[in-house]
């Protein structure tokens, strides 16, 4: 089971360096193979609220293609339906069709609720067609919100450029009032303002402010780096080539060993003067829409509720694409789709990237991982072995092609890649270079070669101390093992420090408590791990095993009923069915063996950490009389809590009313979840919770 575990945990970890820094490729986990979209007869619906579910089913699985052609089925039967007509709309746009979705947006132009995307919408239609004026009275806003004040504020500053008025247009961005965060954004298009205008003096001074506030470019990575290459493109075209690379050296500094910037460097080194990024309105205010887009992509990443936050975020990059196609754009909405698991999607945004780009290494690559995560495998093969022979010296091919072949199992494969990745690095490894001895120490570890795998982990530490997945990994594989066991579970421990809102680290901590014999300690952090990943059915199964061990045989069986019904490996299924069916066989203590002195594995891992929450010694050896596996309770001294699945949209006030009888006792459900203490409104469909046992 610790196999199943480190293998999910780490399918994606290679591709951390794919896209050094626009987010869009994310270290946590790789998308899971899609499942072939299933056929949906449209035309069959001839109701209402079958057009309208359907639709929001599609919807809610972003399958946008056929949530719109069901909300229009819906509005035939009641076209006056706004609450239709708005998710219409948001699906055209998040679906990449701009001008329907505008047609849909003037239709809602007097609904309040959705006034923030109509009135972008419109505004950026309007500078489309050059009507600046029009674009003007729309995007004027005096209210309360301060993202939507700034990014109105920014795109009319930008119409005043196109009247003429530039030294207008800086100062409306300058005085502009709000929080620090502002600050980058204010930088940056006051900076392509003047550049585009020819007012060197004043872009060089903005864009420079920029580039010193490193602080505001870790929020705002992606417009951090478009300042530099705006500030180094500047600096080339008016003849100070050193100046220039000074600028390439601080972006650098920023994001060390970042690709594109490394090529921009090659060409102003070669004495070429590349164009201004932005030198028109339009690609002005395409640029402030994408500058919030990624901020907001990266601000949500491990929100609680970012996969409804990707909405917002997908329109201001949407609607960035549609006013001026770039390269840049294109990968970030690639990402996106990869994130809700939209293969087919993310392909056709990596396609778009141009030939010349210097993400197009990166497109095609991300490109071949998702041909695989679609099922075509073989081509994906062929892709991504042509990408490696294009450029050998690059190291991302060979990350992406060992991915590929750990999801297919191929680890000789795959450590023959690494090995040639290895040889490529040469003597003297980078701290970027942590990653291929990472994998390639996964790769030794899955052929059962240890004495080969445990060097290439301790090398990727020595590159980057402290990473936490190979603190994770290397940790865990020693407790499996039972040996280094205080050094494994700290390492383990550290990794959770660092990563503590990661389910699968925190679900790795559990595991190896529960193979310790710590299970108390062992249901505390994993149901920790299943807050986290409510979803995955690894993490549910692990904390049913706890739950068994801990006593509570009542709550182990409901938690494997659970992991069956998320689509577990089908290695795992029957021995889930089996620990249903008859729980987990007894644990056996033996006595110190009177031949060589030695304890069993059970005794000897136990013993070798200090115990906390319980004593493992007394938990193996003495018999559970809490509950039989068909749930009669025998000798509890205390009722235990039951547990409770929040629902789709359900509140604490709901489930404190529905299991309790009344909504204001739902202090006594904070009580015992104590992770809802910060945030009680933040509840996910499929959380698992303790609700007091008169519940029951």
């Amino acid at each position: 089971m610790g196999l199943t575990y480190n293998r999910r945990l780490l399918a994606g970890s290679a591709l951390a360096l794919l896209i050094a820094l626009s987010g869009a490729v994310r270290a946590e986990d790789k998308p899971a193979v899609s499942a072939p979209a299933a056929t949906f007869d449209v035309m069959s619906v001839d109701t209402f609220a079958g057009a309208f579910l359907a639709a929001r089913t599609a919807d809610n699985d972003y399958d946008y293609p056929t949530a719109i052609a069901l909300y229009r089925t819906a509005l035939k039967y009641d076209p006056a339906n706004i609450e239709v007509r708005e998710r219409l709309m948001i699906c055209l746009f998040m679906n990449g069709d701009f001008d329907e979705g505008v047609t849909e947006a003037n239709r809602l132009k007097d609904d309040p609720s959705v006034e923030r995307i109509v009135t972008i919408a419109r505004g950026v239609d309007a500078i489309r067609k050059k009507n600046f004026a029009t674009a003007g009275k729309l995007l004027k806003y005096d209210g309360p919100n301060e993202l939507d004040r700034m990014v109105n504020t920014l795109l009319l500053a930008w119409g005043d450029f196109n009247a003429g008025k530039t030294a207008e247009a800086v100062k409306a961005v300058e005085k502009m009032d709000g929080p620090e965060w502002y600050g980058i954004f204010k930088n940056y298009t006051a900076g392509m303002i003047a550049a585009a205008a020819g007012d060197t003096e004043t872009a060089r001074r903005k864009l420079t402010e920029t580039i010193a506030a490193r602080d505001e470019g870790t929020s705002a990575t992606d417009t951090y780096m478009r300042a530099v290459f705006a500030l180094a493109a500047l600096e080339a075209k008016a003849g100070n080539r050193q100046k220039a690379l000074d600028a390439i050296a601080v972006g650098e500094e920023f994001a060390p060993g970042y690709l594109p910037l490394q090529a921009f460097r090659k060409t102003i080194e070669a004495g070429h003067k590349p164009d201004l990024p932005v030198k028109t309105a339009a690609e002005g205010m395409a640029s402030v829409l994408f500058a919030v887009g990624g901020a907001l992509n990266q601000s949500v990443q491990n929100a609680p509720d970012r996969e409804s936050a990707q909405d917002i975020v997908a329109f201001y990059l949407v609607t960035s694409y549609a006013l001026a196609p770039t390269a840049d754009a294109a990968v970030l909405l690639g990402g996106l789709a990869e994130g809700i698991e939209k293969a087919d999607r993310a392909i056709d945004w990596y396609k778009r990237v141009p030939a010349d780009s210097p993400l197009r290494r990166v497109s095609e690559l991300q490109l071949g991982l998702n041909l695989a995560n679609i099922g075509r495998t073989e081509e994906a093969r062929a892709h991504l072995k042509a990408s490696i022979a294009a450029e050998p010296r690059d190291i991302r091919g060979y990350l992406a092609y060992g991915s590929l072949l750990s999801d297919q199992k191929e680890y000789e494969e795959m450590a023959k890649t690494y090995d040639k990745a290895v040889e490529i690095i040469g003597p003297v490894p980078k701290r970027s270079d942590w990653s291929i001895f990472f994998q390639r120490g996964i790769a030794y570890e899955r052929l059962k070669k240890w004495d080969l795998a445990e060097p290439n982990f301790k090398k990727a530490l020595e590159l980057f101390p402290d990473q936490p997945q190979v603190l994770n990994y290397l940790g865990y594989s020693w407790v499996d093992m039972n040996i280094n066991l205080e050094e494994g579970l700290g390492m383990i421990r550290k990794a959770v420090d660092l990563r503590p809102d990661d389910g699968y680290i925190v679900d790795s901590l559990g595991w190896a408590y529960y193979r310790l014999g710590r299970f108390e300690d062992a249901v505390s952090e994993l149901e920790r791990a299943v807050e986290l990943k409510a979803a995955d059915p690894t993490i549910n199964d692990h904390l049913g095993d706890a739950y068994w061990r801990a006593g509570r045989k009542l709550e182990a069986i409901f938690q494997w009923r659970t992991s069956l019904t998320m689509k577990p490996e089908e290695a795992d299924i029957p021995k889930i069915k089996e620990k249903i069916r008859v729980g987990l066989p007894e644990l056996e203590v033996k006595k110190a063996s009177q031949d060589t002195g030695e304890t069993t594995r059970s005794v000897a891992v136990a013993a070798a950490l200090p115990r906390t929450a319980a004593d493992p010694a007394k938990q193996l050896s003495e018999p559970d009389n809490a509950t039989t596996v068909d749930g009669a309770k025998t000798d509890d001294k205390a009722p235990r809590p039951a547990v409770y699945t929040v629902n789709p949209g359900e509140s604490l006030w709901d489930i404190a009313r529905e299991v309790l009888g009344d909504g204001q006792r739902l202090q006594e459900i904070i009580d015992l979840n104590p992770e809802l203490k910060r945030f009680p409104d933040r509840l996910k469909p499929g959380q698992i919770l303790k609700v007091p046992p008169q519940a029951n």
